[in-house]
């Protein structure tokens, strides 16, 4: 375990007023108190006591640097467990640096990104699924993604992991013991008694990969794809869900040249929507080029949103793009748009539904109307039940569903043994291994590199 002292930026640069810097270690009363003074150049944390908050200045050598709050938690009633000082310093890029390089120079060095956290789980006030909530919880996109990382941080995923894991374990025990001491522990039956316990173990375990499915969705968004032909009204609607003119919208055919990205919240839907260039046959070279992107766009999906112009009748070009689409077997919307418009001919939704044989939305970008039935489409169409954060696991790490997913197959293995009369201590065997899985997870049983290689991906000061 590392004995130094770190320090960090723990705030974005340049987006507040305020910014801190954060200081973790044996040494952190030490070296704030050798750079906070009060007026008079007095020191100030002497023998403070624990979650105070203290007033004075920063002093580089003889040289003011800001006008300050300082905030002392000592170990182990801090983020780290260890004594932890934060600098609350005026925002801006120099002058919260310039408090940095203060702090470095005193005695502590810069902490590697995630560092404090990783301080967090490494002296046991966190497991490993509540570190990586953290980075999630930063992340979030959406109300539901907040809720579950927060529900993570209070250590919804380790307390059930942990009832698993008993469980196996007291099972492992009796099986050692038995085979140990046969006179005294009776297995008679026994296998089917396990067989029991595995099936209720087994559903709890696919419960919560049925469950990630959704958290995933979630959390990443949906990768959504906006096709039709010209000026049907794709980028007005890019605009819509966004919320902002992200892209061109005129009346010229072929205005979209390339590939654009968003990602938009949509009834707290996440969604990734690619708008794409028009499909259509063209000889002009760089639009042919958008026309390809488009295509492999939809093979790329997750959901396509098919836009017809509402009032003109369907072209070969129409039902070329529903080929492409049904090709790729997506999942797939028909947005009739431009509903608010006049005209004497419009498409009827039966037309299209009987011909194109996809679920069909009127909407309108310009009014903004259909967005409501759009994000209902897509919560049938993806999520599976209702989402209750609050009762639910929902695993939107692929580490940990890997892991779980280990541990199905591992108990599944004794099923198999118990089913084929295998002897028991091949039972123990496959127990073990569920149970090192489960272990894994919460950061119990896990190698050194694994645990470097996820707190590199948190963000600098956390």
């Amino acid at each position: 375990m590392e004995q130094d002292t770190i320090a960090a930026i723990a705030t974005a640069l340049n987006h507040s007023g305020i910014s801190i810097v954060r200081i973790s270690g044996e040494k952190a009363l030490e070296v704030a108190g050798r750079i906070f003074f009060n007026q008079k150049r007095e020191k100030i944390l002497k023998q403070p006591k624990s979650h105070t908050v203290h007033y004075g200045y920063i002093y580089d050598g003889q040289d003011l640097i800001d006008e300050v709050l300082v905030v002392y938690m000592k170990a182990p009633r801090s983020y780290t467990a260890e004594d932890v000082v934060e600098v609350d310093c005026h925002g801006g890029l120099k002058v919260t640096e310039r408090v940095l390089q203060t702090v470095l120079k005193n005695g502590a060095r810069l902490a590697e990104p995630g560092e404090f956290t990783k301080r967090a789980f490494l002296n046991g006030r966190i497991d490993l699924t509540e570190a990586e909530a953290v980075m999630d919880l930063i992340q979030s996109k959406n109300e539901f993604s907040m809720k579950n990382s927060l529900n993570q941080m209070q250590g919804s995923i380790r307390k059930k992991i942990e009832q698993v894991r008993a469980r196996l374990l007291h099972e492992i025990a009796y099986l050692e013991a038995a085979l140990d001491d046969p006179e005294h522990y009776e297995l008679v039956g026994y296998g089917e008694q396990l067989d029991q316990k595995l099936d209720c173990f087994l559903q709890e375990g696919k419960k919560i990969l049925k469950n990630s499915k959704n958290g995933a969705l979630l959390k990443d968004g949906i990768c959504t794809v906006i096709v039709g032909k010209p000026n049907v009204g794709k980028s007005s609607i890019l605009n819509l869900l966004v919320g902002k003119e992200r892209a061109i919208v005129t009346e010229i055919e072929g205005t979209t040249r390339d590939i654009l990205e968003e990602q938009v919240v949509l009834h707290d839907i996440v969604l990734r929507i690619i708008d794409t260039a028009g499909i259509r046959e063209t000889e002009d070279r760089v639009e042919k080029i958008g026309v390809e992107r488009s295509k492999k766009s939809v093979e790329e999906a997750q959901l396509v949103l098919f836009v017809l112009d509402w009032s003109k009748p369907l072209t070969k070009e129409d039902r070329e793009i529903f080929k492409l689409i049904q090709n790729q077997k997506k999942k797939a919307v028909i947005l009739l748009n431009k509903t608010d418009l006049e005209t004497e001919h419009p498409l009827k939704e039966e037309e299209v539904r009987n011909e194109f044989k996809f679920p069909v939305l009127s909407f309108s970008a310009k009014e903004e109307q259909g967005t409501e039935e759009l994000a209902a489409y897509i919560r049938d169409a993806f999520f599976e039940g209702d989402l209750h954060t609050e009762e639910e696991i929902y695993l939107t790490n692929l580490r940990q569903q890997q892991l779980v997913e280990e541990a199905i197959s591992s108990m599944e293995l004794v099923k198999q043994s118990i089913a084929q009369g295998m002897p028991e201590d091949f039972y123990t065997i496959d127990l073990t291994r569920a149970y090192e899985a489960l272990g894994r997870m919460i950061g119990e049983e896990v190698d050194d590199d694994v645990v470097d290689e996820i707190f590199r991906a948190f963000c600098m000061g956390k």
